[in-house]
């Protein structure tokens, strides 16, 4: 789903960015082009209808009307108010980044509190990081379309292993009529505190640590759930559609080329391409198709956040962080640069020019101003005499 060019874009320089109007996944184009369609269709057959349709009455009447419409047209502040919403949008799109949940910091405290070889410890650890990643997979499937459409029922959960019969039997038992996400992260707690209890956790600062990270995960969880909750008002998402779509409906008429004939103020020359009003059109539509895709990123569109590589991915790594990293250390030997107070890595030929001498400060590297500022001042940089010094001092 999403597009990265990152890599395209690593050195700024001619044509960097031009390169990029030619993709077409995750493009403006793929977002525009049906409407650009509908749009310059509707403007040729109001040309076409006013050209060779209408007679000479109804063609003057026809004039009259374009220009009401381009004269009052701009009155509508489509920049404004369409900014204003973008800006909200690319905000809250950002913030809702932000809340993924990322159970590695709570794998790392676990596997570091929770010790022991057996298989008993092993069976904590891991279950103690599923209980993590199932509160995760729980609010993916409340928010985003592809993560329900893979696992579309609970039962489709325990048949991927990330839970069992009886603790989807004890979940559906629950008399709650909530979303019922915070679960596994009790489960956690209650199990963690077992865990404590039987000299698992060695005291009550490691129990609080993993707890408190725990709750930041949870917390992270209940952000997008409440971003799926609480979306912009409908009422500025209806004005921001409404002010656009009503610009380039008063511009499909008053920017029509009207007869040069007549003389009407800025009809001159009678062309049958609208260029600068389909830039218009590209740019102001183009803008809003941005607002809709980012407003809600967790859909099936190019740029949509991948929740099913999230599912895999945390899943993946939190086990293996606590089950087969467990006291698992490479040898411990000395490193290359034992005996070496400046330790430089090599450069390869390739990377040579990027070896820079190491910044001391604007201000220490003033030896040559220095030099310059004696050659020319040297009678005021002589000591002054103590008599003097003390006249000037009283």
């Amino acid at each position: 789903m999403t597009v990265t060019y990152s890599r395209r874009v690593a050195d700024a320089g001619l044509g960097t960015f031009s390169h990029l109007l030619l993709r077409w996944k995750g493009s403006i184009y793929k977002l525009l082009w049906r409407e650009l369609i509908i749009f310059t269709t509707l403007y040729y057959s109001f040309s076409i209808i006013y050209r060779f349709v209408l007679n000479e009455g109804q063609k003057r009447l026809f004039e009259k009307l374009a220009i009401y419409c381009d004269r009052y047209a701009e009155l509508i502040p489509v920049s404004f108010v369409l900014g204003f919403y973008v800006t909200l949008v690319v905000s809250r799109w950002w913030g809702q980044f932000e809340s993924v949940p990322w159970p590695d910091r709570l794998g790392a405290l676990v596997g570091a509190h929770i010790r022991g070889t057996d298989e008993t410890a092993r069976l904590t650890r891991r279950t103690l990081m599923r209980y993590a990643n199932l509160s995760g997979v729980l609010i993916y499937r409340s928010v985003s379309t592809a993560v329900y459409k893979r696992f579309p029922t609970m039962k489709h959960l325990v048949q991927a292993g990330l839970m069992t019969a009886e603790e989807h039997r004890q979940l559906e038992e629950l008399p709650s009529p909530h979303n019922k996400f915070w679960v596994p992260c009790m489960w956690f707690v209650n199990l963690a505190l077992r865990a404590r209890t039987e000299g698992r956790i060695n005291n009550d600062v490691a129990l609080s640590a993993i707890l408190n990270e725990l709750n930041t995960l949870r917390t992270q969880c209940m952000k997008l759930y409440s971003y799926d909750w609480i979306s912009l008002p409908l009422v500025y998402t209806q004005v921001v559609t409404v002010a656009v779509y009503s610009f380039f409906l008063a511009c499909l008429i008053g920017r029509q080329f009207l007869d040069p004939a007549q003389g009407y103020a800025g009809h001159d020359i009678d062309f049958y391409l609208p260029v600068f009003t389909l830039l218009q059109f590209f740019f102001y539509v183009g803008w809003l198709k941005v607002a809709e895709q980012l407003i809600n990123p967790f859909g099936e569109d190019d740029d949509d956040f991948e929740t099913n590589y999230l599912v895999d991915r945390n899943l993946q790594v939190s086990l293996l962080s606590v089950d087969e990293m467990y006291d698992t250390i490479p040898l411990v030997e000395r490193d290359k640069y034992w005996n070496e107070s400046e330790p430089q890595p090599p450069y390869t030929a390739a990377s040579a020019e990027h070896r820079k001498p190491s910044f001391m400060g604007s201000a220490l590297d003033i030896r040559y101003l220095t030099h310059r500022y004696r050659q020319t001042h040297s009678h005021l940089l002589d000591p002054i005499p103590r008599p003097q010094l003390s006249q000037f001092l009283n």
